[in-house]
């Protein structure tokens, strides 16, 4: 946020207004120079020549490069709004889902009303396939496609942040040091985010800051302790003013994590060292790579009702949440092997999972090093254990929350 904006006394009046220039989507007219950025940008070219042609890369480098480049130049050049940005999206989505799941199954978006403006908050596991399998599940009923809040950490590259902002994401600032400056941080993303639902945009925001690397899903209080502080900026108490939001839980569940042994490494990383781990410059980037093209099996995204009563405090609303989300799982083969690997689940709960499913998902964990195996199967598990722990009012863990950082 800049200098200039703050010590302006002109009121907000929409989040249109030039004080969210620093963390809004780019608009159509901005478009141009966003789409020069991802065409310009050597480091992508050079990172899709090696994903698609990892070994005729080293001997054709230039020739591929030159090939990749024409070719999107050519598919940019189709674009000049971000509806049409979009609508490529969706088109690669399609391609996405018919070649790296075997199914997308979403439950509960026909009940939304395509002319309401709605709050989604999902458990989150993927840093970009959450929130595209939310979008396109919405495109698909036409409904308005989202405004998608996304951490600074993923602001390294300048393609990715141009795709990033083309896709209609907004910018959450998690790399501010003092508290004063984090508190006028906050302040202002709860306020760009307050005034676009009020104008009729959809947002997605993770239950969480940060993946739930140890399949821990849980709703944390301050999120939403954040997004009420634009409505006690207008003097609503927090019941009063987080109903009127239209807040959509979603339960988003893969039946195998592109990136579980990466998750697995991290947290054994930190268990380690104290809690410390160093992570790559682009560390990030690259598991986003890793989700979009990693085998994922089935995915199911099931949308629930508004949240609109039920709740007086950040505490209560996060219950909720959570419980959808518990609730709504799908029970995958590779959720219940787990669960049973680790004496959770009993024979009856596999007793119609078959011997190639088992032997699927266990010959995946074995082939990952065995210090890392038991919490593979941990991540997996969880689904199991706070769904059950859920219908029957209660709450387990096989971690402390830590390790869900």
């Amino acid at each position: 946020m800049s200098a200039t904006v703050l010590k302006d006394k002109t009121p907000v009046m929409s989040s249109e207004d030039a004080i969210f220039d620093d963390i809004r989507p780019c608009r159509d007219d901005e478009a141009p120079q966003e789409l020069a950025k991802i065409a310009q940008d050597e480091s992508l070219i050079t990172g899709i020549v090696r994903l698609r042609f990892p070994t005729l890369s080293k001997y054709l480098g230039p020739v591929l490069r030159f090939f990749v480049r024409r070719y999107i130049h050519k598919q940019l050049a189709q674009i000049k709004t971000i509806q049409d940005f979009q609508m490529l999206v969706a088109k690669a989505m399609e391609r996405m889902i018919a070649n790296t799941t075997d199914g997308l199954t979403y439950r509960g978006f026909d009940n939304l009303d395509p002319n309401k403006s709605y709050l989604f908050i999902s458990n989150h596991r993927d840093i970009s396939l959450d929130p595209a399998f939310i979008d396109f599940a919405l495109h698909t009923k036409s409904h308005r496609t989202l405004r998608i809040a996304i951490g600074d950490n993923l602001l390294r590259m300048p393609a990715a942040t141009a795709l990033m902002r083309l896709n209609k994401s907004f910018i959450v600032k998690r790399a501010v040091a003092s508290p004063r400056e984090r508190l006028r941080e906050v302040t202002h993303l709860s306020q760009y985010m307050g005034l676009s639902l009020k104008e009729g945009h959809c947002i997605w925001i993770a239950q969480r800051e940060g993946r739930a690397k140890n399949g821990d899903d849980r709703t944390e209080e301050s999120v939403l302790k954040m997004i009420y502080m634009y409505g006690r900026s207008q003097k609503e108490d927090f019941a009063s003013y987080m109903s009127k939001l239209n807040i959509v839980p979603v339960s988003i569940n893969y039946e195998f994590d592109p990136n579980d042994f990466d998750k697995a490494h991290e947290l054994d990383e930190k268990a380690r060292n104290n809690g410390v781990y160093h992570k790559g410059e682009f560390e990030d980037i690259k598991s986003i790579v890793k989700g979009i093209k990693g085998y994922k099996g089935h995915v199911t995204i099931v949308a629930g009702q508004p949240i609109n009563e039920g709740f007086s405090t950040p505490e209560e609303l996060a219950q909720l949440i959570d419980d959808f989300i518990y609730q709504h799982y799908e029970l995958f083969p590779s959720v219940l092997v787990a669960a049973h690997e680790l004496g959770l689940a009993s024979d009856e709960d596999v007793a119609d999972i078959t011997a190639e499913e088992k032997q699927k998902f266990l010959e995946r964990v074995h082939a990952y090093p065995q210090q890392l195996q038991e919490r593979v199967l941990k991540m997996y598990a969880y689904p199991y254990i706070n769904q059950k722990s859920s219908l029957a009012g209660t709450k387990r863990h096989l971690e402390p929350k830590s390790d869900a950082a």
